[in-house]
């Protein structure tokens, strides 16, 4: 099977934790060190096997082969990439069983991740991940003092919209906002707007 690495936790030694988000299963799984072990790392796109062991309640990581991207020696991409996958692991760590969606919305990102600015595919997938778990809003009304936004528009975690003299943060056009968030198309919002977005995303799925 296949999956993205979202997380990594050494134990003892070099023996290590590894989650995976796969196709139908978010994975907790042991991996003993070994030097013939290939290295693995997060963000990576792995085909794996699974070993279940009587004497153990987490089974074994087994059979590792690492799916490299087309990108993968390009260093800022990578590291980009590693702080967006980190963050499904906060997201899902506690939840026993996933659909695909979440496989299928890093396997297109990461597809696309060297093909434009990947933060832009960040945030477009980011709002997707909020439509399909129901937490997307676009009515344009500030979520701190429930009143209606008129012109400029900011966000705070979860793209949640406010005021901007609600939250003293930059503020956003409303139109390219609206854009996004119905067609999941970052083209309208600036490279500035995008860096803000960015930074919202970091605070958490």
């Amino acid at each position: 099977m296949q999956g993205y690495i979202i997380n990594l936790s050494k134990v003892k030694d070099e023996d290590l934790i590894v989650t995976i988000v796969s196709r139908d299963s978010l994975d907790t799984l042991y991996r003993f060190y070994g030097a013939r072990h290939g290295v693995i790392n997060l963000g990576f796109k792995i085909d794996y096997e699974k070993e279940s062991s009587a004497k153990s309640t987490i089974s074994r990581l087994k059979d590792v082969i690492h799916i490299g991207y087309p990108w993968i020696n390009e260093h800022k991409l990578l590291r980009l990439w590693q702080d967006f996958t980190a963050l499904f692991y906060k997201h899902l760590k506690d939840t026993e069983d996933i659909d695909e969606f979440y496989f299928l919305l890093l396997e297109n990102a990461s597809k696309n991740w060297s093909k434009q600015n990947p933060k832009r595919i960040a945030v477009e997938s980011y709002v997707k991940l909020l439509e399909h778990e129901g937490r997307l809003h676009t009515e344009m009304e500030c979520f701190l003092c429930h009143e209606k936004i008129r012109g400029e528009i900011s966000l705070i975690r979860a793209y949640l919209p406010t005021h901007k003299e609600c939250t003293h943060t930059l503020s956003l056009n409303q139109e390219a906002l609206l854009e996004l968030f119905h067609h999941k198309s970052s083209l309208f919002l600036s490279d500035v707007e995008i860096e803000r977005l960015w930074y919202v995303l970091l605070e958490g799925l």
